[in-house]
């Protein structure tokens, strides 16, 4: 089998290749700006070696989707599963030499930048004799490596950072070979791009971004304008797996294509400025129909029936993961079940009245749970950090027992809210239901996590574009918050 593909041609005509097996062992960074065609080139890249070596592909887009029905891809909904499934899931594509597309379209930054660390971090640590070779594709690495703390949150940067680091620095002689692109060199943090032996440079247009470009091609700085003239999907190449001096390349054809394109012209419409205007106002004041939750259409699989389907339908013994969770089952079952989690919901509570105690990490707080139960000689093997945080998201709302009747639709429409987020939901839920003020942004932010109020306005953004909430201010400067699902609001307030 040839280990080379053809990634497009030279002005002059003559094919560029790039080498795979060399590839594996020095791996490659690809810029270019939006625009640029580097989604393109990683697909022509990904297209050319489906039948060569296994393939990981990290899609905050949800852009390769469509490579699983060209070339069998799994693609696994980054959405649809807990943290403990995406490292089990990850562990089982390591084991199966399972080409996926982990999509991440329907997450928030913070939620994807987690998402992606946990799964990497289950390919990382897969055991030696697993250690098969797989191309690792990351776009829009930036996201997942920053140079520089921005609008995500601390213990969010810190973990994608440190996976993906892992991945460039460390990957390697586990058999992971990063193929990582980014918008621009200077958003990438410089340990994870130093690692790179290959470079493929798009167009570019920023001084600072030419200069990177160009040193890394060995090219003088003079020389950096013109990779400001660049054309859409073309591209300077260099490094051991392209040609040993820069050469330009034209991207080939794909076969697959994105989700996404690029909008063009459309023709204006022709109604009339009256019939426009009967549009617009046509029924303004009758609030849009909405469905009735849960409204996510349910997920067609769960983790382990996706599991059993990249196994390929293999008779497989219980792996640690799926016996300890059985356990777990069974230790439900047993008598005194019922009162460990009275206890745990009693520990909880306690917790949440604490000062500060939001300003802490989900890690941290979990630590401090478990230390609590084992003091008490509570078991916690049945709880994991995930179930962990919305309960105790419950408890700082001031929701005592989320099994109670009362709250059963609360909870129900809460599996919709990312956890970070579900505290000043349960929060504002609870004022809703109770016919009380929303609480204030100060309020809000405490329990948030964050001093800044900013961050809570985004925040109720999110949860208002997601149809969680609806809110009003009236021009009398009075907020209310509605939740249509629960047919509740809360009562007017200065905002």
């Amino acid at each position: 089998m040839s280990a080379n593909i053809v990634i497009g041609q030279a002005p002059q005509g003559q094919s560029i290749e790039i080498d795979i097996k060399e590839l594996l062992a020095t791996r490659l960074l690809v810029q270019g700006n939006s625009g640029s065609g580097k989604s393109h080139l990683l697909r022509r890249l990904l297209e050319e070696s489906a039948g060569i070596v296994q393939q990981v592909v990290i899609d905050p887009e949800g852009d390769f989707v469509s490579l699983a029905e060209e070339f069998g891809h799994v693609v696994i909904d980054g959405s649809a599963y807990g943290e403990a499934e995406v490292a089990r899931l990850g562990a089982r594509i390591r084991q199966h030499r399972a080409s996926v597309v982990l999509a991440l379209d329907e997450l928030e930054i913070d939620q994807q930048m987690k998402c992606a660390a946990q799964f990497l971090n289950a390919l990382f640590d897969a055991p030696r004799e697993q250690w098969y070779p797989a191309l690792v594709v990351v776009d829009e690495a930036q996201m997942f490596a920053p140079a520089a703390a921005g609008e995500v949150s601390e213990e969010a940067r810190r973990v994608s950072l440190a996976a993906m680091t892992n991945l460039m620095c460390r990957g390697r002689k586990r058999g992971l070979a990063g193929v990582i692109a980014t918008q621009r060199l200077a958003k990438l943090a410089k340990n994870v791009a130093a690692e790179a032996s290959n470079f493929l440079m798009g167009r570019t247009f920023l001084d600072i971004d030419m200069i990177r470009a160009a040193d890394l091609l060995g090219m003088e700085r003079r020389q950096a304008e013109s990779i400001r003239d660049l054309a859409r999907g073309q591209f300077l190449g260099l490094g051991p797996a392209i040609a040993r001096r820069p050469v330009a390349v034209n991207i080939g054809a794909v076969r697959t294509g994105a989700k996404s394109v690029t909008p063009g012209l459309a023709p204006l419409p022709t109604a009339t400025t009256e019939e426009l205007r009967e549009l617009l106002h046509e029924n303004l004041h009758v609030e849009p129909e909405r469905p009735e939750f849960p409204r996510p259409a349910p997920r067609t699989e769960d983790a382990e029936t996706l599991a059993r389907r990249i196994a390929a339908n293999e008779m497989l013994e219980p792996s640690p993961a799926q016996a300890r969770e059985r356990e777990r089952e069974r230790e439900r079952a047993e008598p005194g079940a019922e009162e460990s989690r009275a206890a745990m919901i009693e520990i909880m509570n306690a917790m949440a009245l604490e000062d500060d105690c939001t300003f802490q990490s989900s890690t941290t707080l979990f630590q401090d749970f478990t230390i609590r139960c084992r003091m008490k000689g509570i078991s916690v093997r049945g709880l994991d950090a995930t179930m962990f945080r919305r309960g105790f998201a419950a408890a700082l709302a001031g929701i005592k027992d989320p099994d109670d009747p009362r709250w059963e639709d609360l909870v129900n429409l809460s599996k919709h809210v990312p956890d970070d987020a579900l505290a000043p939901f349960y929060v504002i839920a609870r004022a809703a239901i109770d016919g009380k003020p929303c609480p204030d942004d100060m309020d809000l932010a405490r329990i948030y996590g964050t001093s800044s109020p900013r961050r809570v306005q985004r925040l109720l953004d999110y949860l208002e574009k997601d149809g969680l909430i609806v809110v009003r201010t009236d021009f009398s400067g009075k907020r209310s918050v509605a939740l249509p699902d629960l047919g509740v609001t809360t009562a007017p307030v200065e905002a």
